[in-house]
């Protein structure tokens, strides 16, 4: 089976730093899969609130996630804090993927890649709707 390949912008558009918890931690003792995710998404509410949004109104509209992926390029510790870096690429008519990297603050050390790809999603009429034009300009795409 053909392993998972990200590809990353040259830059990012957003960027945040997370400390690493010892909830986030797993008997190997290192960064646990579930925690990943978890401070991405972290992550991604920073990255719409940078952008004057919540993840349930992106000019009037809110977000799902349809997929996640994700690439392993390093382990992570305890005590480290995470840079994680944010863009959004891949527009459609209804959405657009989030690209994400983490790296550890103190080496650069890369310890993960991956991409969310989330779409646009009226809560009220619980029905996906086209990507807000405004947040495309606003964010590049």
């Amino acid at each position: 089976m053909p392993r998972i390949k990200i590809d990353l912008p040259e830059s990012f558009a957003f960027a945040t730093e997370i400390p690493i918890y010892i909830n986030h931690i797993n008997y190997g003792n290192h960064l646990d899969n579930s925690a990943l995710l978890a401070l991405v998404s972290e992550a991604r509410v920073r990255f719409f609130k940078a952008l004057g949004y919540s993840e349930l109104d992106v000019e009037g509209v809110g977000i799902i996630v349809a997929d996640v992926a994700a690439q392993y390029r390093a382990e992570a510790f305890h005590g480290e804090t995470m840079v994680i870096e944010m863009a959004a690429n891949d527009f459609n008519k209804y959405g657009c993927d989030l690209v994400w990297r983490l790296t550890d603050q103190a080496s650069g050390r890369e310890v993960a890649r991956g991409k969310h790809g989330i779409m646009f999603f009226d809560y009220a009429a619980r029905k996906p709707t086209a990507a807000p034009a405004a947040f495309v300009a606003k964010v590049g795409g």
